[in-house]
């Protein structure tokens, strides 16, 4: 009797998880960037205190929107490869947005001088949206868009400076 008891339990707990990993709904459900594949128009506060939207973008250039954290050793180490690279990057605006505060975000916007380079815009997004808009599980998050502002690759985590330039040279 006991035995029955053990294999009805481990029948319905086997029943209950693989429906929970077939579930249609998760298995369709796209981030929100796949679902809306432009430029997301969240405020965003540059280190001056100004708000800006993808509104205030230029319009007809690629754009690379940047996630990024400010103690993210990745995101440091491709800030200074696109640095020693930006001239491959004229043609490109650079949308540099952190989830991280405006003080700590001008820390790092000093620190590489961002100042000195008109294609990157810098900005502080504290709400965290753009984190959920793009289901962001690593940084940095990078996200390519044609020069209609739509959507033409996401990547996440360790990338290189080719990769997003084979993208954007497309």
């Amino acid at each position: 009797m006991r035995l029955r008891h053990v294999f009805l339990v481990i029948f319905c707990c086997l029943s209950i998880f693989s429906q929970a990993q077939t579930s249609p709904a998760s298995s369709t459900t796209k981030p929100a960037y796949l679902q809306y594949p432009i430029i997301p128009a969240f405020p965003m506060t540059l280190p001056d205190g100004h708000v800006i939207t993808k509104n205030d973008l230029k319009k007809n250039v690629k754009t690379l929107v940047f996630v990024f954290s400010v103690d993210c050793d990745h995101c440091k180490h491709l800030t200074e490869e696109m640095l020693q690279n930006i001239d491959k990057f004229k043609n490109t605006q650079v949308l540099m947005v952190t989830p991280f505060k405006v003080d700590q975000m001008k820390e790092y916007y000093e620190q590489y001088k961002i100042k000195d380079y008109p294609n990157i815009i810098m900005a502080s997004e504290p709400t965290r949206q753009i984190m959920y808009f793009y289901d962001l599980h690593y940084f940095p998050g990078l996200f390519i868009y044609d020069k209609k502002h739509q959507l033409v690759k996401g990547l996440e985590g360790d990338v290189k400076v080719d990769t997003l330039l084979s993208y954007l040279n497309k």
